[in-house]
C-alpha cells in the first residue's frame, strides 16, 4: 500500500465511455466555480476524497471537469491508500435507472473504511473536500421562463429531469468547494472510537453542512405553505388564543379555530422558486429601463458573516422599490431571498399573490382589539426564526417622507428577540442596509403629504396609473451593507441570566424592552454609518444653502471640492462610500439629470436649481446630512460671531448634541463628538476657512465677502433649520407656560409656527414642519429632563431653558429669533428676559486682556463698530444668485 502521505499521483485518464460523457455535456454546461481558486483550500500532500450531495452521473461529469479547470486532483483517479477506484463518493443515492427511490447508506462504507484505514496506520490523513453542485442557479436576462420549473431546489429529483435541467439551465452551473476536513484532525480530537459510529456522525455532519450551504443558496426548505401554517395552528399559544376566544364571545371552539386558520393564512407567505426567478427575469428588463445602474458595497463582508445565524436585513425605507430592489440583488448575488414583513395594504388583487410568492408576509398596521392576531402573528414569525428562514422588514415603520430616517418602531424587533429567546438554536444576525437613490418616483407625493395633502391610498388602478415611471431615467441605486448587529452580546449585556427565559412564549423579562431599544437605535446608527454619497447629494448640499438655490460656477466648483475632502479626510465609517466624479462632473451630472439648470451670464455662468426640484433636492440632502452635522455645527458657531474660542464651541457642541444626535442618529458618544469637532476645526484651519490664534485656543473667520467665509456658511445653513425647529419649540412653550399644554398641543403649535414661518420666509423645505421632528425634539427634552409632565399631563420645564434660550444667540440672528416670537406671539423679548451671563469665556492664560474683553462683548452680543466682533447683523454680503 502507498504512502498516503506521499505527493499525489499523476492524472489518471477517466474510462473513454466517461471521457465522451464529458464532451458531448461540455456544450450544454457553462461552470461557475465559487470560490474562483479551491485549491488555495487544500493542504499539500494529503490524498483529497471529493464528497458530493447525491449520487449522478451528470454531477460527476461537472466535479471532473470543474476539478481540471481549477487544476485540482481528479475525482475519477483511485484514492491514494485505498482500495476506491475513485476519489470520490456520495451522501445519497436513488436505485435503479428511472423511477430509483433515493437511500443515504452508501457514505458508511467508504467513512468506515477510511477511518480504519488511518488507525492501522497514524501517520496518514485524508482531507475530505465537501463539493455542493446546483444546476440552473442563476439564469442570464435571456434565460426563458420554461427554465425555471427546471431550476435547483430541495427535491432530490430523478435522471430524466436531471437532464432537462441540464439542456436548459446547464450553462448556470454553480460548483461550491468548501474548506476541507482533515480525517485525522477529527480522529484524533474524537479519540478511540468504533469505525461504523464514527462514520456515521461524520455523515451527519456533512448532510448538516451541505443543508446549510444548500439553503444559503437557494433558500431553506418550506415545501409547502401549509406545513408552516399547521405549524402555528398547533403551537400552544395559538391553541390557547383560540381556546380564549371561544371562551370569550361565547362561540364554538371550532368557529374560533376557523378564524385563526383565516388569519394565518392572510399573514404567510406562500414561497415559490419558479416565481422568484421568473419575477427576477422581468425585473432585470424593469431595472434597465428605470436604473443607470444598481451598485452592492460592503456586500462580500455581509456575507461572509452570515452562515450559521438566522439573518434579519434591516434596510432603510425610502421608496416601494427598496423591497423589490434589495431581493432582487441578493437573489442575483447568490444568495437566498429573504422573507419581507409587507403591509397588508400592498396585499392588492393580482399584486398580492405574486408578492406573497416572492416570499412577502402581510401584517396590518396594528394589532390593538384583536388579541388573536397579536398571538398568529407573533408564533408565524417565531416560527419562520426557528426554521432559519432570513427575514427582512424596515422598522422604520413606513418609507420616509423627508430623507432622514425615521424613529424606530419596535414591534417587529421585539417579536424577533421574543421568537429568539423561546428557542434559541440558530444566533440571529442583524443587517443593516442603506439604499440610496438619485432621483425618487414617489417624490411629487412626499412633497404633497409634508404639505398637507392626504396620502393616496394603495389600489391597483393607482399602480396601473403609476406605470408612467416608466418613461422617466432615475439615475443610480446604492445599495450599502452596514456593519452587522449580533443579538446575543447585546442579551449578555442586559442580563447574563437571559437564556433562564427561553422556552416560555409569554416571558416579558424587565431588561426586554431596553434591550430592543439599543438594538433599533444601533440598526438606524449602523444604517447611517454605511451612507452613499452620490452627486445628487452633494449638489443638494451645496445649492440649498443659498437664498435663491443659485450659485456661480466657481463657487459651486469650489463648494463641491471642499465636501468631498470633508468627507474623505474626515471619514465618518468605513463603509461610507463617495461618488468618484470630480466636481465638475457632478455639475454635468446634475443637468443631465435634470436637477440643476445653467444660467449663461458673461461674467460667468449661474447654476440654479429651480423651485420644484429645489423642494424635491431637500430629500437627497437629508440622506447623507449625518455625514457633514460635526462640520455644519461647528460652521454654525461663526454664522453671526466672527471670533470665539475653542473651548465655546466644544462646550456649546456637548450641550447641542444629544438634540442633534437623537435627530440624525449620529455614532458617537458626548467625548467622540467633542473628538469629531476637534478634527473637524483642525480641518477648516488647514483649508483657511478658519484662523486659530493663542496656541489655537481662539478661532477667527474672514469677513463675509470672503470666499472662505462664503464657504463656512454654506456649510452651516444646512443644519440651520434644525436649531430654528428647536428655537420654536422653546418660544411656543414659553409662550403658554408651565402647566398648561400638553405635549401632542404643542407638537401641533410648532408644527403650525414653522409652516407660516416657511410661508413667509419662502422656505422650500417641507420637513422643516413636519411633526415627527418636533415630536422627536420634544421627547428628548423629556429625557434630558428639561421638561417633563405633571399629574395633568401638562408640560413643565425646568429653568435650564432660559440657558437654551441664551444659548440659541450665538446660532440664529436677531432677526430669525424675532420672526419666531413674533408668530409664536411671545410677549417681550426672550433674549432680554434671560439673565445677561456669559455663554463662554476665553481662558486666563490666552493671552491679551482685549482679545478677551472683546470676545467676551461679542458673546454678550454687545454691538461694536469692530468688524472683527461684529454679532447680529455681520457686514456679510450673501454670495449667490
Amino acid at each position: 500500500m502507498q504512502n498516503m502521505t506521499a505527493e499525489p499521483p499523476a492524472r489518471s485518464r477517466a474510462p473513454w465511455w466517461f471521457s465522451l460523457a464529458g464532451q458531448l455535456l461540455e456544450p450544454w454546461v457553462r461552470i461557475r466555480r465559487d470560490p474562483a481558486e479551491p485549491a488555495t483550500l487544500l493542504k499539500a500532500g494529503a490524498p483529497v476524497c471529493y464528497v458530493i450531495e447525491r449520487d449522478g452521473f451528470s454531477d460527476a461529469l461537472i466535479l471532473e471537469r470543474a476539478c481540471r479547470e481549477a487544476g485540482l486532483p481528479p475525482p475519477m483517479q483511485p484514492l491514494a491508500g485505498t482500495r476506491r477506484r475513485r476519489s470520490v463518493f456520495a451522501l445519497a443515492r436513488r436505485d435503479g435507472w428511472l423511477l430509483g427511490r433515493s437511500r443515504q447508506r452508501a457514505p458508511y462504507d467508504t467513512l468506515g473504511q477510511l477511518v480504519r484505514l488511518l488507525e492501522d496506520h497514524p501517520s496518514r490523513d485524508v482531507q475530505v473536500v465537501p463539493v455542493s453542485i446546483y444546476v440552473g442557479r442563476a439564469p442570464s436576462r435571456d434565460t426563458g421562463w420554461f427554465r425555471v420549473l427546471f431550476s435547483e431546489n430541495w427535491v432530490m429529483v430523478g435522471r430524466f429531469r436531471r437532464l432537462l435541467a441540464l439542456l436548459l439551465n446547464g450553462r448556470d452551473t454553480v460548483v461550491h468547494f468548501s474548506a476541507p476536513v482533515s480525517l485525522r484532525e477529527v480522529l484524533d480530537e474524537a479519540g478511540p472510537v468504533q469505525p461504523e459510529r464514527f462514520a456515521r456522525k461524520i455523515a451527519r455532519v456533512l448532510r448538516t453542512h451541505f443543508r446549510r450551504i444548500r439553503a444559503a443558496v437557494i433558500g431553506p426548505d418550506l415545501s409547502h405553505r401549509r406545513t408552516v401554517v399547521d405549524s402555528v395552528l398547533n403551537a400552544e399559544p395559538v391553541r390557547a388564543a383560540i381556546a380564549a376566544t371561544a371562551a370569550k364571545e361565547r362561540i364554538p371552539y371550532a368557529k374560533a379555530w376557523r378564524r385563526a386558520h383565516a388569519l394565518v393564512m392572510e399573514i404567510a407567505a406562500d414561497y415559490s422558486h419558479p416565481v422568484v426567478r421568473s419575477a427576477s427575469f422581468l425585473l432585470s428588463n424593469f431595472w434597465n429601463k428605470l436604473y443607470d445602474g444598481i451598485a452592492m458595497h460592503h456586500f462580500d463582508k455581509a456575507r461572509a458573516v452570515a452562515p450559521g445565524h438566522e439573518v434579519v436585513y434591516v434596510p432603510c425605507h425610502r421608496s416601494h422599490a427598496d423591497y423589490l430592489l434589495l431581493s432582487y440583488q441578493l437573489h442575483m448575488s447568490g444568495v437566498v431571498v429573504p422573507h419581507i414583513a409587507a403591509g397588508v395594504n400592498l396585499n392588492l388583487p393580482v399584486i398580492g399573490p405574486i408578492l406573497r410568492r416572492g416570499g412577502a408576509f402581510f401584517l396590518r398596521r396594528s394589532f390593538k382589539g384583536n388579541a388573536l392576531y397579536s398571538v398568529v402573528f407573533n408564533e408565524y414569525v417565531a416560527q419562520l426564526i426557528d426554521r432559519g428562514v432570513p427575514m427582512e422588514y424596515f422598522i422604520e415603520g413606513g418609507r420616509s417622507r423627508t430623507g432622514r430616517l425615521l424613529a424606530p418602531r419596535a414591534g417587529m424587533l421585539a417579536m424577533t428577540v421574543r421568537a429568539f429567546l423561546r428557542a434559541p438554536r440558530r444566533p440571529v444576525l442583524f443587517q443593516p442596509v442603506y439604499i440610496g437613490y438619485e432621483k425618487l418616483m414617489e417624490g411629487k407625493s412626499y412633497i404633497g403629504e409634508l404639505s398637507g395633502k392626504p396620502k393616496e391610498k394603495e389600489s391597483l388602478l393607482g399602480l396601473l396609473k403609476g406605470l408612467k415611471v416608466l418613461r422617466q431615467r432615475y439615475g443610480h441605486v446604492a445599495l450599502n451593507f452596514g456593519e452587522p448587529i449580533e443579538l446575543t452580546p447585546l442579551l449578555d449585556a442586559a442580563s447574563g441570566e437571559w437564556r433562564a427565559a427561553t422556552g416560555d412564549p409569554d416571558a416579558k423579562p424587565e431588561w426586554l424592552g431596553r434591550v430592543v431599544d439599543q438594538l433599533a437605535e444601533r440598526i438606524q446608527i449602523n444604517i447611517n454609518r454605511a451612507a452613499d454619497v452620490n452627486p445628487i447629494n452633494l449638489l443638494a448640499l451645496a445649492l440649498l444653502a443659498t437664498p435663491k438655490h443659485a450659485m456661480a460656477e466657481s463657487d459651486l466648483l469650489a463648494q463641491l471640492e471642499l465636501m468631498r475632502a470633508l468627507i474623505s479626510e474626515l471619514p465618518y465609517s468605513d463603509r461610507v462610500t463617495l461618488t468618484p466624479m470630480d466636481p465638475p462632473a457632478i455639475v454635468a451630472y446634475g443637468e443631465q439629470m435634470g436637477w440643476i439648470r445653467r444660467v449663461r451670464h458673461p461674467l460667468g455662468d449661474v447654476l440654479v436649481a429651480d423651485d420644484e426640484p429645489a423642494v424635491l433636492l431637500s430629500y437627497f440632502r437629508n440622506n447623507v446630512l449625518h455625514l457633514t452635522a460635526t462640520a455644519a455645527w461647528v460652521a454654525c458657531c461663526f454664522l453671526n460671531n466672527r471670533r470665539m474660542a475653542r473651548a465655546s464651541v466644544l462646550r456649546l457642541g456637548r450641550i447641542i448634541y444629544p438634540f442633534i444626535q437623537a435627530e440624525l442618529f449620529l455614532p458617537w458618544d458626548s467625548d467622540g463628538f467633542v473628538a469629531q469637532m476637534q478634527g473637524t476645526i483642525d480641518f477648516f484651519v488647514r483649508r483657511g476657512l478658519l484662523e486659530a490664534s493663542a496656541d489655537g485656543r481662539v478661532l477667527e473667520r474672514g469677513p463675509g465677502q470672503d470666499d472662505a467665509a462664503f464657504q463656512l456658511k454654506t456649510i452651516a445653513r444646512s443644519l440651520i433649520q434644525a436649531f430654528e425647529r428647536y428655537y420654536i419649540t422653546i418660544a411656543a412653550l414659553a409662550k403658554n407656560g408651565p402647566h398648561t399644554i400638553t405635549a401632542g398641543e404643542l407638537e401641533n403649535a410648532c408644527a403650525l409656527t414653522a409652516q407660516r414661518l416657511s410661508l413667509l420666509n419662502e422656505q422650500s423645505a417641507p420637513e422643516f414642519f413636519d411633526k415627527a421632528l418636533f415630536r422627536g425634539f420634544i421627547q428628548k427634552l423629556r429625557e434630558q429632563k428639561i421638561v417633563w409632565t405633571d399629574e395633568a399631563g401638562k408640560l413643565d420645564y425646568d429653568r435650564a431653558l432660559e440657558d437654551m434660550v441664551r444659548d440659541a444667540r450665538v446660532i440664529l440672528a436677531r432677526d430669525v429669533r424675532h420672526s419666531i416670537l413674533k408668530i409664536t406671539g411671545v410677549d417681550g423679548d426672550m433674549d432680554a428676559a434671560a439673565p445677561a451671563r456669559p455663554v463662554t469665556h476665553v481662558p486666563e492664560d490666552s493671552g491679551s486682556d482685549d482679545l478677551h474683553r472683546r470676545h467676551v462683548a461679542a458673546e454678550h452680543h454687545t454691538h461694536t463698530h469692530e468688524p472683527a466682533v461684529s454679532v447680529d447683523g455681520d457686514e456679510d454680503v450673501d454670495k449667490g444668485g
